[in-house]
């Protein structure tokens, strides 16, 4: 599966707009407008879409916050593939090439991500994937995550992804 991850942009940004989480998880992550509207409101937010091909199958926003922490924190936010495009192995493959950019990008040797609990599909797939609750709870009550990402290793991917 070749995945891509590409700015959201008026090329793609109807499609990323018509994105909707599967039943019962509307509440687990924001609708793709409201990423938006907050993007533009607080500028260290990047959105970006998912595509497989030339489709758009998900959405994600990163970024860093300088103020949090001591030395700033990455942030890997609203994850979402789309409900008809989850159970393909996207969310794994996006979460790779999405540590894989901000690993470039920021040169960062950590990356966090919040979760709600009952939301146990991502928190499975958090966990598999390296990522360790820290004890802390952000704003709205998620538990957060934190992936510690290797400086070298033989795969080159963090956290045990391949």
């Amino acid at each position: 599966m070749e995945l891509k991850i590409e700015p959201v942009s008026a090329k793609n940004r109807k499609s990323v707009l018509a994105l909707t989480a599967a039943p019962g998880q509307e509440g687990f992550v924001e609708t793709p407008a409201a990423c938006l509207r907050e993007a533009r409101r607080l500028r260290l937010w990047r959105p970006v879409a998912i595509l497989a091909e030339q489709t758009v199958i998900g959405f994600a926003m990163y970024g860093f916050f300088p103020r949090e922490g001591a030395n700033g924190r990455v942030w890997l936010d609203r994850l979402l593939i789309g409900g008809g495009q989850q159970g393909k192995g996207y969310g794994k493959a996006a979460i790779g090439l999405l540590i894989d950019r901000l690993r470039r990008e920021y040169g960062c040797g950590e990356v966090f991500l919040s979760c709600y609990p009952q939301n146990t599909a991502a928190m499975r797939l958090y966990q598999k994937l390296g990522f360790a609750p820290n004890g802390e709870k952000d704003i709205n009550g998620e538990d957060v995550l934190v992936l510690p990402l290797a400086e070298t290793g033989n795969s080159g991917k963090p956290g045990g992804i391949s």
